[in-house]
This record gives C-alpha cells, structure tokens and sequence, in this order.
C-alpha cells in the first residue's frame, strides 16, 4: 500500500465484523509497533493483546460504564447544542461521530481483537507505537480505533487484565481491530492552515494548503 493512502485513509474505523484476525497479521502489526520511536530508546512499554470473549466482555461493561460517565458527560452540552441543530452541517457531523462512539461502547466486547499500551515512565512515548500499530493495519485491510475512554477505569481494567497493581504501570490506551463493515475514504478535517501557526501564536502559516493533497 502506498504510504500516502495509509496516512490519508487510517482513521477511527468502529463498525466491523465478527472475523478474527490471523496470528501472522497480528505478529506483523505488533513488530511494525516496536519499531516505533521512544524517548532515549528506552522501550519501557509493554503491549497487551486481548482477543478472550470472557476477557472483552469485562472490559465491554467497564467501557461502557465509563462511556456514561465520562464520554456522554464531556460531551453533553455540545450534543445537546447539535440536537437543537439538527440540521446545521456542524451538528450532523458531532450526531454522527457520536453515534459511531456509542456503537463502539455498546460492541466494545465484540472486537476481535484488542491492543492496550502500557509505560512504566513516559507514557507517551507509547502512542506512536499505537499509532504505528494502526497504520500497519490499515496495510491488512484491518480497522483500527484509539480510544483513552478506560482510562477512566483504569483500576478496574488493570484488574481484569492482571496489571501488577505495584509496579507503576501507566495505561496510554487501548486500540480496537476488525475488519470493517465501512469503505476507506478520507477523513474530513478542517484545512491545515486554519490549525497551524508560524513561529508565534496565531500567526499566518504563510501557505495554503488547500488540501486535502491525496489522492
């Protein structure tokens, strides 16, 4: 696959289908994630895959817990702003990604597969490597959504994970696999210089992009 078409085309894919993912796609997504970059080369990540239904089930009500607590919450004031507004481009487009997050609550524990990221120091560090995990993915034909949503839960989850409780593990996130129901496309995002600054805050980036500049 073309480099340009996996940046452009990896985005959150929640809608998938119950098919599992083959051991050797796992092993190539999991080597092309230590590959990843880490602050001084440390590598203090570990990596944890769940594809146990007892194991996802666990974890779906948890997600699921923290979806209504946290999620629906963050959101509210904005979804309740786009519902008044229903038919303002803006609000299709928040009612829309709030549908596809409550799929992904509501069938956490049906994907086939789950990639949580762990760090025992700089937990950021661990991101690319998630990030890296999702491109070599989306290179299988695979799916892939980052969600920090367990975060939120994150006792309970290292519990039914095995986590050591005593030894400083940070969770970065979790990263969800499936093969898509969906088409790729190209996300929409608002153009980059509308975003983006020169040298100093809110300074011109002195460039259009005009984009998006794939295909």
């Amino acid at each position: 696959m073309d480099l340009r078409e996996a940046l452009y085309t990896t985005r959150a894919m929640r809608r998938i289908t119950d098919q599992s993912i083959p051991h050797d796609v796992q092993a190539r997504i999991l080597d092309a994630a230590v590959r990843a970059p880490s602050a001084g080369n440390t590598q203090s990540w570990r990596f944890l895959l769940v594809d146990d239904p007892d194991v996802r089930k666990r974890l779906g009500g948890l997600y699921k817990e923290a979806m209504e607590k946290f999620g629906r919450a963050h959101y509210g004031a904005r979804t309740a702003a786009a519902e008044s507004t229903p038919e303002d481009p803006g609000s299709r487009t928040h009612l829309r990604v709030m549908r596809s997050a409550d799929y992904l609550a509501d069938n956490f524990e049906r994907y086939p597969l789950l990639l949580f990221g762990f760090a025992s120091d700089d937990v950021y560090s661990v991101f690319p490597a998630l990030w890296s995990a999702m491109l070599s993915a989306r290179g299988e034909g695979i799916g892939s959504c980052f969600t920090r949503m367990l975060a939120g839960r994150a006792a309970d989850t290292f519990e039914v994970l095995g986590v050591p409780a005593d030894e400083e593990w940070q969770m970065a996130g979790c990263v969800t696999f499936g093969y898509p129901t969906g088409r790729w496309g190209v996300a929409e995002r608002l153009p980059v210089e509308d975003v983006t600054f020169r040298n100093r805050w809110s300074e011109p980036l002195g460039f259009e992009v005009g984009g998006p500049l794939y295909p």
